[in-house]
């Protein structure tokens, strides 16, 4: 019996406990978490079986073949590819047996409190405060462009518990709960009109211990996990063929011939043909993390993913014309998830262009890449070995 027999089977006694079409979302998803379902290659009692991660698509296909219900990876993307992964590696058996599980059914919604508006692209340079008192932290700071922050239970946290050393070497991750006395949300309302982001103020929070991810001191160690699922998650996520942003334009393009110039058709077969290249890299990154934790490769999707959304959705404007400068609602919102592909042309447009900052500027990845990719020299830094409170700020 091979394991995807064996996944497969399980699978149907699953669904012949837990029929779908009688049993309620959540009870469902729980269910399939405590079966080692949810995903396969987690270990066993943490929602997995200890499998390669391969044998995830033989779950999915069976299930989505029983119309069985996802946990909306969508609105819950920063549990799943960032908080997950780390909590997984670092965390405590105590920390684990507490978060994975209402973290994969979605019934605690995770947000991650890294950036800060004066740190600019260097996260290290973070200022944010954690002061040991007693058996906790008291964390005081600022925290900026937090996606989801007015929807989540909890934050993956990093703040300077040590200013006499150089900067990466003094910075320690949390886990902060989001309803804590202190934790202040206000909404950052972008170019496209909604407030998707959010700056985030923390006064007096004070985290328990247990509530600490790795050692005191290592907290840039653990962040590195974090920020190597992210670029993952975001540049790498699974599409079908003409799937994401090229999706629309190539529609447009064979339902209203009337649009089409010779100019327009040479970009749009260009943009065309380095979506599916970057779509079947992402799909060779995936197999690659089957075999172990992500590298600094998934910078390089990310990079993808940002120039190909911004010059695809360019594109799209020019080619709708003055349609193509309309927009929707200019409404201010508080929205759960970014759709890029269920809005307008315009949307679109306007969106793309956080592409390059979120999940780390475009100018860092490239720093990322040239040096933990290409092997080039890396940049001189004059700062990495002062201490962070000697650095000129």
């Amino acid at each position: 019996m091979t394991d995807a027999d064996a996944l497969r089977r399980r699978t149907q006694e699953l669904l012949a406990a837990h029929p779908p079409a009688e049993t309620g979302r959540l009870d469902f998803l729980r269910a399939r978490f405590d079966a080692g379902l949810a995903w396969v290659h987690f270990p066993e009692g943490l929602g997995g079986l200890g499998l390669p991660r391969s044998l995830q698509a033989v779950v999915d296909a069976e299930l989505e073949a029983a119309g069985a219900p996802d946990n909306d990876p969508r609105r819950i993307g920063i549990g799943l590819g960032m908080a997950a992964p780390t909590i997984l590696q670092y965390g405590t058996d105590e920390q684990k047996a507490r978060f994975l599980r209402p973290l994969w059914t979605g019934e605690e919604v995770w947000c991650q409190l890294f950036s800060e508006p004066g740190a600019g692209s260097d996260l290290a340079a973070l200022g944010t405060r954690a002061v040991r008192e007693g058996d906790g932290w008291v964390v005081d700071g600022q925290k900026v462009w937090t996606s989801s922050a007015h929807l989540a239970r909890w934050a993956i946290l990093i703040a300077r518990t040590d200013p006499d050393v150089p900067k990466h070497r003094g910075i320690t991750y949390f886990v902060c709960d989001m309803t804590d006395p202190g934790v202040e949300v206000r909404p950052l309302r972008q170019i496209t009109g909604e407030a998707e982001f959010n700056e985030v103020f923390l006064t007096g929070v004070r985290i328990p211990d247990d509530r600490r991810l790795g050692q005191t001191g290592d907290g840039w160690r653990v962040a590195q996990t974090t920020l190597n699922n992210e670029r993952v998650a975001i540049g790498g996520m699974r599409l079908p063929r003409e799937g994401g942003m090229i999706g629309p334009v190539a529609s447009t393009w064979r339902e209203r011939p009337g649009l089409r110039t010779h100019d327009l058709h040479q970009r749009l077969l260009k943009l065309w043909v380095e979506a599916e290249v970057a779509r079947l890299t992402g799909e060779r990154l995936r197999q690659q993390l089957v075999a172990g934790q992500p590298g600094p490769e998934g910078a390089g999707m990310k990079l993808a993913f940002a120039r190909l959304n911004q010059e695809i959705s360019g594109l799209e404007v020019e080619l709708r014309g003055e349609e193509g400068l309309l927009y929707d609602d200019w409404t201010m919102r508080r929205p759960e998830l970014v759709d890029f592909t269920g809005r307008d042309a315009g949307y679109r447009y306007l969106r793309s262009k956080g592409n390059s900052i979120e999940g780390g500027t475009s100018e860092v990845l490239l720093n990322i890449v040239a040096e933990r990719v290409l092997g080039l020299p890396a940049e001189p830094r004059t700062d990495k070995d002062v201490a962070w409170k000697d650095l000129a700020r």
